[in-house]
C-alpha cells in the first residue's frame, strides 16, 4: 500500500493541530542508524487504506512511502487515537530493510467457529490471545496465524503451540500460552 508522505518543521503543539485540521496525520519515521523523521501523511489517504484492510492485519501491513521519487518501505510499529473522536492523530512507522530482523504482532484468526463442537453444545467461544509477537525477516512475514477450533469441546482449549509457525519466523511469547478456550455457558 502506498502513501504520500511529507517533511514536517515545528514540533509545536499548535502547529501539530493545524496541521490535523488541514487533513494531515503527523508521523515518526524511524530507520535503525538515522535520525528519527518527522513526516506527516494524508489523513483521508490513510483511512481509504485502512477501509481495505482486513481487520487486525495492520500490524503485519508493509506501506511503501513515497517521498517525492524516494520510496521506503515501513511498517507501523504505534498508531494514536483521539479519544474522543477516535480519528488517527499520530502514527509511527519503522523502516524495514532487507536482511534486517523485524519485531512483530502478528494476528491469530480462528477458522471453523460456528462448526465448534463446543458452541453447538451450549459453551462460549474465549478468544484469549489475538496476536503473537514474532521476529522474522520482512520476507517472511506472516499476514496472520489460522487456528481451527472446530473439534474444541466445552471446557478444551488451545494453545499456540498448536499453531504452525513457517520456517524463519520465531516467536517473542511462550509458545504454551492458551489462545482459545471454550467456557462452560449459562443453563
Amino acid at each position: 500500500m502506498k502513501l504520500t508522505v511529507k517533511a514536517r518543521g515545528a514540533q509545536k503543539k499548535e502547529s501539530l493541530n493545524e496541521l490535523r485540521r488541514k487533513g494531515g496525520i503527523p508521523a515518526v519515521l524511524y530507520s535503525k542508524g538515522r535520525p528519527a523523521e518527522s513526516v506527516y501523511i494524508d489523513s483521508i489517504e490513510f483511512s481509504a487504506h485502512l477501509r481495505a484492510l482486513k481487520s487486525g492485519h495492520l500490524p503485519t501491513t508493509i506501506f511503501i512511502l513515497e517521498e517525492g521519487k524516494n520510496q521506503r518501505r515501513a511498517i507501523i510499529k504505534d498508531i494514536q487515537r483521539n479519544i474522543i473522536t477516535y480519528q488517527v492523530s499520530h502514527i509511527d512507522f519503522e523502516e524495514i530493510v532487507d536482511g534486517t530482523p523485524i519485531h512483530l504482532k502478528v494476528p491469530i484468526t480462528l477458522t471453523n467457529v460456528l462448526e465448534c463442537t463446543g458452541v453447538k453444545l451450549g459453551g462460549i467461544l474465549r478468544q484469549v490471545i489475538r496476536y503473537v509477537k514474532v521476529e522474522c525477516l520482512p520476507r517472511d512475514i506472516p499476514k496472520e496465524f489460522t487456528l481451527d477450533v472446530k473439534d474444541l469441546g466445552v471446557k478444551q482449549k488451545s494453545r499456540l503451540s498448536e499453531i504452525k509457525l513457517p520456517e524463519g519466523v520465531k516467536p517473542l511469547i511462550r509458545m504454551n500460552e492458551v489462545v482459545v478456550i471454550i467456557a462452560k455457558g449459562k443453563g
